[in-house]
């Protein structure tokens, strides 16, 4: 191979890249990239079906024209059928081995240059290779990360790259991860002398009405295979607001393998807040002898961050409350390959109930997740693992049966959490979003497996044995604050703008160890009646909720004593996996379901978080056998003060009264039929239509990914018993699934009838992929109902 002839070919990509549509700034903040997603191969190993894993699949010989071709990203797992012999924590969904392949053709000219292929993520223990080499693996599913091409690209410009992923641990995790490429790849071309990844910084010195100051971070690396000839290279640094007007630049020299910080000045500077995610855009440049090497482009928000153990969070200098919501990965029947837009819906609705905060739970995600909560105003507490040394139990077929088995990620922890971490705080630190960085989730559950001699019991936090008392015999407890000094080295080695934090589930037990003074902020995961014990106990230890019930006593916790700052709950969206008993597809504890739609918990959860008017209500009989007639209960979820029911306009004879457990207003009717309308008095208002038979299919979208499928009465109002199957027809798009958000129904997810489901409480949700430039008509039937028929152009 002609190392010339190679490097043409390179440039000439890197041309074409700077020319096409497809230049997008990857997160890695250097060098020309553009997606890689179309156009793979994919084979699933499945024994069952004598398909078997063979060498040679590696090998750019290998004929892979039998292969399925898809599209990343995808999740192989989500496209199985559940089955009641899987294990509950993976929605009894399938793990197992598959393969991607991908032929990539260089063009014929060009000068010098280098080529990498960065991953997002790929679940899990990817192996990538190029033309049968080994160029490198990771065991984590939710890291992101690069290899150079380079080496191995062929001369004749006819080059092959195939990935091996291995999730034959299938219940590796307590909730559902999904199983191969399930985010985006992309092909990034530079000279040899560049940025270097993930290099690119920034950090609020100052920041006042009148000026801010920003230290920016510039990092080179020199990829030469003879580094010592000299070359000179500057680095220009601009900050662009808004609007593209550039308000602060510096220039400086730079060495080709150097790490730098200048300081930048912004007059009248724009902050980014909840309300106003205002942001800049920082540029780098690396040139030399006039002649444009490289460059960065990364979003910036300036926001300052205080902690108090006594006051609490303040974003900005204005103290408030963080009300937060833990998340998982899947949106149902997508599983872990999420589009960008299905995000954006559900963070909309979340931040409309009045969520200003997310826990990514428990790994970093898809990295467009956190340029979404930049764009949207919306805190992000970054999350590293679920498990350190050990590993957590898992039921490794069906539900609360059998011996659970330890399957998971501690088989390499020792050998790669220090990477992990790290590459999470560099890939993440320029989003003005993140606010706190955590090093681990529930770690330190007493006995399981650590111990301690405090577990016997005291005489003030246990009275007596708790959790089965001290076993010697297991590891201590005081491993874990070693561990946890370890980690939040490794973070503050690499950012010291942001708190570290740990969300603890054995706060008495940890309170022995080093664990809480290693971290500058301590969660609590549901352990409210610590709060003010351990805030008189540990004045200078800065306390939050990181893990919470949604009642209304949790709240209360945080709502009432100015030095708890917020609380996070379990969970903002239902998601898949850690499900209860057969045929459970995963956990419903979230504020809105499987399909984005709000539940009556997040309009509870709107009326106590919300500053905007709220009202609500539902009906359910106080006897069975009513149903729809008779004694009924009306809900109301409002933070009015007061509020009216109406039947057919007219105040219901009831009087108003107060659940003692919610606080929210309800009404003991005798229903007989009628449109009933709650009025709250801050003006907000809901009404409940009586409905009658279902009579046709209504469709609405978005245009851009969703498609909303309601069963309407000939009054047009949506009929909440509804449960008809639909069919759904698409032309000009790809139709990625249905979801009606049924916890209980198996089959959503089966490919075999990806364009068929029935409904629940008269609705539900389409995810599509339009084709470009073409005009998409969309269909749907239903037995004994009306059709519906919608066009995109």
């Amino acid at each position: 191979m002609k190392q010339t002839t190679l490097c043409t070919k390179l440039l000439s990509l890197m041309a074409v890249c700077l020319l096409s549509p497809l230049a997008l700034w990857a997160q890695v903040s250097f060098g020309n990239a553009r997606l890689l997603n179309d156009d793979w191969r994919f084979l699933r190993i499945d024994s069952t079906q004598h398909i078997y894993e063979q060498p040679s699949m590696k090998e750019a010989s290998f004929d892979d024209t039998a292969w399925r071709r898809l599209s990343l990203p995808h999740d192989w797992s989500i496209e199985q059928p559940m089955s009641p012999d899987k294990g509950s924590c993976q929605g009894y969904l399938p793990g197992g081995i598959g393969w991607y392949r991908k032929a990539l053709a260089l063009p014929s000219e060009g000068t010098r240059g280098r080529l990498f292929i960065y991953f997002e993520g790929a679940y899990n223990y990817s192996e990538v290779y190029l033309n049968g080499h080994l160029l490198g693996s990771r065991p984590s599913g939710f890291a992101s990360f690069m290899y150079d091409l380079t080496p191995y690209l062929r001369a004749d410009g006819q080059n092959m790259i195939a990935v091996r992923v291995s999730h034959d641990q299938e219940n590796d995790s307590r909730w559902y991860t999904g199983s191969g490429i399930n985010r985006n790849v992309w092909l990034i071309e530079a000279p040899e002398v560049h940025l270097a990844q993930w290099g690119t910084a920034y950090h609020l010195v100052s920041i006042n009405k009148r000026k801010a100051v920003v230290e920016v971070d510039v990092e080179t690396t020199d990829e030469r295979a003879d580094q010592s000839a000299k070359l000179p290279l500057k680095a220009d640094v601009k900050l662009l607001d808004a609007s593209g007007k550039v308000v602060a630049q510096i220039s400086t020299a730079i060495q080709t393998k150097e790490k730098k910080t200048v300081r930048l000045t912004v007059n009248n500077p724009h902050r980014w807040n909840l309300d106003d995610p205002y942001l800049y855009t920082l540029t780098t440049t690396l040139s030399s002898n006039l002649e444009q090497l490289d460059a960065s482009t990364v979003k910036a928000g300036l926001r300052t961050l205080d902690f108090s153990p006594n006051k609490g969070f303040a974003l900005n200098g204005q103290w408030m409350k963080v009300k937060g919501v833990c998340l998982h990965d899947d949106a149902g029947v997508l599983g872990t390959a999420v589009p960008k837009e299905v995000w954006h819906r559900r963070i909309v609705e979340l931040k409309a109930i009045g969520v200003n905060a997310i826990r990514m739970s428990h790994n970093p995600h898809m990295p467009e997740l956190y340029d979404l909560c930049d764009e949207l105003g919306m805190l992000v507490m970054d999350e590293a693992s679920d498990e350190w040394e050990f590993p957590k139990r898992k039921w490794l077929k069906g539900w609360n049966k059998g011996v659970p088995g330890f399957q998971g990620t501690y088989t390499y922890f020792e050998e790669w959490i220090e990477r992990d971490v790290a590459d999470m705080v560099r890939r993440d630190r320029c989003h003005p979003s993140v606010f706190m960085w955590s090093i681990g989730n529930e770690v330190d559950y007493p006995n399981d497996p650590y111990s301690h001699p405090v577990l016997n019991g005291n005489g003030s936090d246990f009275t007596q044995p708790a959790y089965g008392g001290y076993k010697p015999d297991q590891p201590n407890a005081e491993r874990i604050g070693r561990i946890a000094q370890r980690l939040a080295k490794v973070v503050k080695d690499i950012d010291r703008s942001r708190p570290t934090t740990g969300a603890l589930a054995g706060v008495v037990m940890s309170n022995e160890t080093a664990y809480p003074s290693a971290i500058d902020v301590v969660g609590y995961n549901y352990t409210e009646s610590r709060y003010d014990v351990d805030h008189q106990r540990y004045p200078q230890r800065v306390i939050y909720g990181s893990e919470n019930r949604h009642d209304m006593d949790a709240w209360r916790a945080v709502r009432d004593n100015d030095h708890i700052f917020g609380q996070f709950l379990w969970t903002g969206i239902d998601y898949l996996g850690e499900s209860g008993p057969w045929p459970a597809r995963g956990s419903s504890a979230g504020l809105l379901d499987l399909a984005g739609q709000r539940k009556p918990g997040g309009w509870y959860r709107a009326a106590l978080w919300s500053d905007k008017p709220v009202c609500f209500i539902q009906m359910y009989p106080l006897h069975r056998g009513n149903r729809n007639r008779g004694k009924q209960r009306v809900t109301c979820f409002t933070n009015a003060s007061t509020a009216q029911l109406l039947i057919d306009g007219k105040p219901v004879g009831s009087q108003m009264q107060r659940d003692e457990q919610t606080n929210m207003p309800y009404w003991d009717i005798d229903y007989r039929g009628g449109t009933l309308r709650c009025e709250a008095s801050n003006g907000a208002n809901y009404e409940l239509p009586e409905t009658k038979a279902p009579h046709a299919l209504r469709l609405s979208t978005d245009s851009v990914a969703h498609l909303f499928v309601e069963v309407v009465d000939e009054q047009g109002n949506v009929v909440r018993q509804a449960d008809n199957e639909v069919t759904i027809h698409l032309h000009g798009a790809q139709l990625l699934g249905l979801e009606n958000g049924n916890m209980m129904d198996p089959t959503v997810n089966a490919r075999q009838q990806k364009n068929r489901l029935r409904v629940l409480n008269g609705r539900l949700v389409g995810y599509f992929h339009k084709a470009k430039g073409a005009e998409t008509v969309i269909t749907a039937t239903a037995p004994f109902l009306q059709s519906a028929e919608i066009k995109i152009q």
